[in-house]
């Protein structure tokens, strides 16, 4: 019986010493016990462990029983006593044996363990790791680190619950966990506070680091992906709750606000790998993102926060953040940067941003990570949503920073229908400066001439296609036609009639002569399909069409009229803006030569 095995092995190793323990001992009290808790006598195996005579046996060799314990915790039933039993023994271990040796013990069952059990086992060990872990001496801080490290990295590869339906449900127990996890770190949180009052002694210092580098993981993993924002339904949103506590640890042990304003207060050891370097980097730069973003949309730790800075400053502080966010494609991560980036916006007056801002690199890559998310995000919501913050970051700037970031997102879109949005921008920023009184020589003169250079010219010239560029050589000459109807020949304040010329043979000729040949081109391609139309009929032929390497459905004949029909209507369009440009500046030039 296994009782009677384990009692022999107990008593035979009652008369020894400690220093007189074998292998062999450890082994046949390791089998024994096992048998025990499979054989279902976890009652009878805890009487033996609270037995005083048993306290040095168990010291040494209790450790040994925890990969067996923990299997049959999760295999009885919850109401199950033998469970019970079990729980009680794992507690009566943790108190028992050999901190370090339980220690090594704990952490090999939570780096064991896998899928789906991987919440529920670090939650069943965290309060045996921490009792251990409050008894060492020698390495705490190191052995903190460690617990900290492999739990984090148990639970990272477990995906973060999103949708209001997923966290309630919570199938996986992360959410739980991660709570959990705070409360496990607490009680060292409390040791670095307690000492950092008294003196800076380097033991609490490293102690101090190794909770910095678990809320720095618990900022890239589960926050940066999770959804936070507050749920109808869900009283106290486990995300949110778990945010918070983070926010706190690292605002008592004083991080919060170096981490917030002092980016490379996120300490990482050098690495002589270069590539493992990068990675410590790009990890730290997301972690302080997520940490911008939980102070400045969610106002998390809002009360501890100094109203000292203005907000220029504040946008400058976020804008590396708020690039690493943008680069991201996921929703969760993407829609954070988008936030965070509105936030900061909305702080600020229009037109009292410096144009001294754009010396910065991150002021000109982060509108151009805008304009990527507006032409290649393949969700609707976040197109709209950067179109509108791009809007708002065109409105914060200064007359000469306006100036200034409509020529580069000209130069840099290599988008139509950005690059005709930016050029409405222009024709607006134009109308404001001849509304008023006093000089704007940014958007009038010879200022206005060199960025009309950009605007009103043909990237191909008369063989540009028209119909890619429509949007923009719409703009264009909504812009030209808005120039010479409000602007006479006599004021020329905005200098159009100065480069009249320039503008005429680098844009409206070659445009005329594209518009002709386009035109030409589309109703040759109209009459060979309507010619073909009755074999087309017979044969059933159709187009194939191939768009990023796959295959789209098949075009009719009919589709593809309706197309060529489509580009002409286009054409007309953009003729029929023309001829009223051409006969408006023939009208008022005429006009001007007959007053002369």
């Amino acid at each position: 019986m296994a009782v009677d095995e384990l009692q022999a092995i107990i008593q035979r190793c009652q008369i020894l010493e400690e220093a007189d323990f074998k292998g062999e001992d450890f082994n046949l009290f390791q089998v024994a016990g096992q048998k025990c808790l499979e054989d279902g006598y976890a009652a009878q195996l805890l009487e033996v462990i609270q037995n005083e005579k048993n306290k040095v046996i168990i010291k040494n060799m209790g450790w040994n029983l925890i990969s067996p314990l923990v299997r049959c915790i999760f295999m009885y039933k919850q109401e199950d006593a033998k469970r019970e039993h079990c729980l009680r023994i794992l507690d009566q271990l943790a108190q028992l044996c050999n901190p370090k040796e339980l220690f090594l013990g704990l952490l090999e069952q939570i780096e064991q363990t896998s899928g789906e059990q991987v919440c529920q086992t670090v939650m069943l060990l965290l309060q045996p790791l921490q009792t251990v872990l409050l008894k060492l001496q020698n390495k705490k801080a190191y052995s903190v680190g460690l617990s900290l490290a492999m739990i984090m990295n148990q639970l990272t590869p477990l995906p973060v619950p999103y949708t209001k339906q997923q966290i309630q449900e919570d199938k996986l127990g992360l959410c739980q966990c991660c709570n959990a996890v705070v409360d496990f770190a607490k009680p060292f949180v409390n040791e670095v506070v307690k000492n950092m009052e008294k003196s800076s002694e380097y033991n609490d210092m490293e102690l101090k680091e190794e909770l910095i580098k678990f809320c720095m993981k618990s900022l890239k993993y589960p926050l940066l992906t999770a959804q936070l924002e507050q749920l109808e339904g869900i009283e106290e949103h486990p995300f949110r709750h778990f945010a918070t506590e983070i926010i706190d640890i690292l605002w008592n042990i004083r991080e919060l606000i170096p981490l917030v304003f002092v980016p490379h207060k996120g300490k990482s050891p050098p690495w002589e790998n270069q590539e493992f370097a990068d990675i410590e980097q790009k990890n730290s730069a997301d972690s302080l993102a997520c940490l911008s973003y939980l102070m400045f949309v969610q106002h998390f730790g809002v009360e501890c926060f100094p109203m000292v800075f203005s907000p220029s400053y504040l946008l400058l502080c976020n804008m590396t953040h708020i690039e690493v966010l943008l680069k991201r494609t996921e929703e969760s991560v993407l829609s954070k940067g988008l936030d965070l980036f509105e936030s900061c916006l909305l702080r600020m007056e229009d037109n009292s941003l410096l144009h001294h801002y754009l010396e910065f690199r991150v002021f000109i890559n982060v509108p151009q990570d805008l304009v990527k998310i507006m032409t290649l995000c393949p969700m609707e919501n976040m197109r709209k949503k950067s179109l509108n913050v791009l809007q708002l970051f065109i409105d914060k700037f200064d007359t000469e920073g306006k100036y200034t970031l409509f020529r580069c997102l000209l130069k840099t879109s290599n988008h139509a229908g950005v690059e005709g949005y930016i050029i409405k921008n222009i024709k607006d920023q134009i109308h404001l400066a001849l509304m008023k009184e006093y000089d704007n020589v940014w958007f009038t003169g010879h200022h206005l001439i060199s960025l009309l250079d950009l605007v009103l010219s043909l990237p191909e010239g008369a063989e540009t296609d028209l119909l890619q560029n429509s949007d923009r050589i719409m703009a264009s000459l909504n812009l030209l036609r808005y120039l010479v109807i409000k602007d006479c020949e006599s004021d020329n304040q905005t200098g159009v009639w100065t480069t009249l010329g320039k503008i005429k043979q680098n844009f409206l000729k070659p445009l005329r002569v594209g518009l002709n040949m386009s035109k030409a081109h589309y109703e040759a391609e109209i009459k060979n399909k309507k010619e073909n139309r009755k074999e087309a009929h017979s044969s059933n032929p159709v187009c194939s069409v191939t768009v990023s390497g796959e295959k789209m459905p098949a075009m009719t004949t009919g589709m593809q009229l309706q197309v060529l029909h489509s580009a002409l209507f286009t054409f007309d369009l953009i003729e029929s803006v023309l001829a009223r440009v051409e006969e408006l500046i023939e009208g008022k030039t005429k006009a001007v030569m007959d007053e002369n």
